[in-house]
């Protein structure tokens, strides 16, 4: 794996690319004045536009749904990439050549080798595809057109074949130029006894991409009887393909899963072909591997943990499909959507399914109707003897903490009812109370124990467990822009992030505690963190990025971009109107700052200390001089 990128190597990939002309291949900008355009945001659905870019700062952000951030974000964001993964792209678009740090290897060599095994994936899949056509590939052809796959469909997916010799594919990227080592590290080759030969051979190929839509990998599905190796036959652990973070079909699918907040999980490479030419595009599948945390990361960045996304499971109905569905359930608490269980009648698969009875077939399959912690209830309630009280109230203690980690309370207390059924008991309140009771526990002493508490009778804490910690940000009460306090400390933040020519040096003596909303105190704290609205006068985008660095959650790097981007609301912005909105903001300070020092004296009345009465009646009246000399003369009383 490569090491981290160079700082100075990202700064120029922001400086290079204009983060209008990337934002502009993805949707209609126009002009919105005071040099920002604005366009339909592509992050949420909307009428009108309340989406900005701002080409002289580099940052974008939507006044809708509140996503905001610079050309690397926006890449990020809206093809679901990583850091790392972006800087590479927009380098490359920009004709910049990366450096890296980090590790004792030669991090250009290590990238090169990147590259080279994508580019040797991409070579294959190409032959693969052309293999497809001969004659020897006739078997791979009947076996798609038997699961009801025409010439269109495989070409839609890529789908190829590995010609039965030796060393076809290897002689065929020997010819473009790869060396040996590299179609071994690859995975598309293997050592033979004089040589590399190929890894696939004789069988139908299905090339497994990234989210960026990258070929790092092959599935491979064996056709003929004297073939002796196993049914499916993936490409091993290689610098480009980790089986438990790739999803087949994600590149496809992840466009209209991000739009639809759905995403369905099936089991075979034939299963997503038959889900998206029925009209399921939101299908992926596992590549050899159970469902695990690694696919969950990359379904919630794709999902977005929008409170209303669904992910369906489809499983066989066999025995080994119900523990792949229990298996999923143990990790539903990761997701923040709701999920899903579905499986067809007869214990067919989507593609068995579509060929005996259509797409509609699929389509209504993949309907969310059994959540899946109700399908995981009856898998546990079933283990159980039902007719003795004994096994009754163990089956209720294992399946009682089950539904205590269903989100919604209203949907929890809904479930622990249909338990009192399905276990039994007529008392539908025990059971309710017994739920919440252990949902309490959770909360109160972390995620486990529930089950815990169940097994034991009463809360249980894991030893040396770590204190709860606040999560980062702002707390207090929201913001009104009806306050002329807030609408001038708004304004005065806009100034330090927009001009901070107009309000420097004076801003950066300012307090955090100066800005009486806390919204607003938390942007403060970040100008200060990243150096002060100083730093803006070399290099106002770098200071830009260094204040969104500073930021503790994505709430207030949120408005951080908000502020650094919305328009003023003077309509002339010059150091004159700077000084007044920095004069009000410090008055305000300083008249809060005398009636806490009266109202303390007042309380105190007559237990106040002869010498802490004298100090603070003189604070009160160098603070009156200085309020009005601040009305006299504005900023230069500063």
């Amino acid at each position: 794996m490569a090491g981290r990128i160079n700082d100075d190597d990202v700064k120029a990939v922001r400086d290079a690319v204009p983060i209008d002309s990337v934002v502009s291949e993805y949707l209609q900008l126009r002009n919105a004045g005071g040099g920002n355009l604005k366009g339909l945001c592509p992050f949420h659905d909307e009428k009108s536009p309340s989406f900005q870019v701002s080409p002289g700062k580099g940052l974008f952000h939507c006044f809708g749904c509140q996503e905001g951030g610079d050309t690397i974000a926006f890449v990020m964001k809206i093809d679901h990439l990583s850091f790392s993964e972006t800087v590479e792209r927009l380098a490359a678009k920009a004709g910049i050549t990366l450096r890296y740090e980090e590790g004792g290897y030669n991090p250009s060599h290590q990238r090169g080798e990147r590259i080279r095994l994508i580019e040797a994936h991409q070579a294959a899949a190409e032959f693969y595809v052309r293999a497809l056509e001969s004659p020897e590939a006739e078997i791979g052809r009947k076996f798609l057109a038997e699961r009801g796959f025409d010439q269109d469909a495989a070409a839609h997916f890529r789908v190829g074949y590995s010609p039965a010799g030796w060393d076809h594919l290897t002689r065929y990227l020997r010819g473009k130029g790869f060396s040996d080592k590299e179609l071994i590290t690859s995975g598309l080759s293997q050592d033979g006894r004089r040589g590399p030969i190929d890894r696939f051979r004789g069988r139908l190929m299905w090339p497994i991409s990234d989210t960026a839509g990258e070929i790092v990998g092959f599935g491979a599905r064996k056709l003929r009887d004297d073939d002796n190796g196993p049914k499916y036959l993936n490409t091993p652990e290689t610098p480009i393909y980790k089986k438990s973070q790739v999803l087949y079909g994600i590149d496809l699918a992840k466009k209209d899963i991000a739009k639809a907040s759905r995403a369905v999980v099936v089991e075979g490479y034939t299963d997503v072909m038959a889900c998206h030419l029925a009209g399921v595009t939101t299908a992926i599948a596992t590549c050899g591997t159970a469902f695990g945390n690694d696919h969950i990361k990359i379904l919630r960045r794709l999902l977005m943990d929008n409170g209303s996304a669904r992910v369906i499971f489809t499983f066989d109905g066999d025995s080994a499909g119900q523990k792949a569905a229990l298996r999923a359930f143990e990790d539903d608490q990761k997701f923040a959507a709701e999920t899903y269980i579905a499986i067809a009648p007869d214990g067919m698969d989507p593609c068995d399914l579509r060929l005996a009875k259509g797409d509609d077939s699929v389509r209504d399959l993949v309907e969310p109707r059994t959540p899946l912690f109700e399908f995981a209830l009856r898998q546990i309630v079933g283990r159980y003897d039902l007719e003795t009280p004994a096994g009754r109230a163990a089956a209720l203690d294992e399946a009682a903490a089950v539904v205590a980690k269903i989100k919604t309370s209203s949907v929890q207390r809904e479930v622990a009812v249909q338990l009192a059924g399905f276990v039994g008991i007529l008392d539908q309140e025990f059971v309710v109370h017994r739920v919440a009771q252990l949902a309490r526990w959770a909360r109160d002493k972390g995620g486990d124990n529930a089950e815990r508490g169940a097994r034991r009778g009463g809360p249980q804490a894991p030893r040396g467990a770590a204190p709860q910690q606040t999560a980062p940000g702002f707390s207090g009460p929201a913001l009104n822009l009806r306050s002329p306090a807030h609408r001038t400390e708004r304004e005065l933040l806009k100034l330090a992030l927009q001009k901070p020519a107009l309000v420097s040096p004076a801003f950066d003596a300012y307090g955090v505690d100066e800005f009486t909303a806390p919204p607003y105190a938390a942007v403060r704290r970040c100008i200060e963190e990243a150096g002060g609205a100083e730093q803006g006068l070399a290099d106002n985008r770098e200071y830009l990025v260094a204040v969104m660095d500073a930021a503790p959650d994505n709430t207030v790097r949120s408005l951080v971009t908000e502020l650094a981007v919305e328009v003023f609301i003077g309509k002339t912005i010059d150091e004159t109107y700077a000084g007044m909105q920095l004069v009000h903001v410090r008055l305000r300070a300083v008249d809060r700052r005398i009636n806490d020092v009266q109202g303390s004296l007042a309380r105190l009345g007559s237990h106040v200390a002869p010498q802490d009465l004298a100090a603070a009646q003189n604070e009160v009246w160098v603070l009156q001089q200085y309020a009005q000399s601040l009305r006299a003369h504005g900023a230069a009383a500063l």
